[in-house]
């Protein structure tokens, strides 16, 4: 058994090329092979998002507070809140992270195969990100 202990991992700044503005990543857990599962804490600050990019085993995020928006390539923008669990099937281009005002922070889990867990693409603009008012009608009650 290994045991984790809280704070014992540093944060990681998300990277500029797969994210936009002020990204916190936590790492959780990332096990030796055979596993391929990693977990992850994720905070977006206001306007911070991801890039698009695909899972080839797919990726559940949960989201754990805040409010925040994801989309599915082709597909509007969705409201996501605490409490809210996402799947994200394998190979589906999506993006995910906080809305103009408010922040969000998930834990995403997800399983690499043949060493990888995520492809990243191209940043999502801000014309994408602010392309209407998400699939909820509101901005988190705002």
């Amino acid at each position: 058994m290994e045991l984790k202990r809280v704070g014992s991992q540093p944060s990681i700044k998300g990277a500029e090329a797969t994210f936009t503005g002020n990204v916190r990543i936590d790492p959780l857990n990332s096990p030796p092979p055979p596993a391929r599962t990693s977990v992850a804490s994720v905070t977006f600050e206001p306007g911070a998002r991801s890039a698009w990019h695909t899972h080839p085993l797919g990726q559940t995020l949960v989201v754990t507070a805040g409010c925040g928006w994801t989309q599915c390539e082709g597909g509007p923008i969705v409201e996501i809140r605490a409490g809210d669990v996402i799947w994200c099937p394998p190979g589906h281009k999506h993006w995910h992270g906080a809305t103009p005002t408010t922040s969000m922070t998930h834990t995403a889990i997800q399983e690499a195969l043949d060493g990888v867990a995520v492809v990243w693409m191209d940043k999502v603009t801000d014309e994408e990100y602010l392309a209407g008012p998400p699939a909820a009608g509101v901005d988190c009650g705002h």
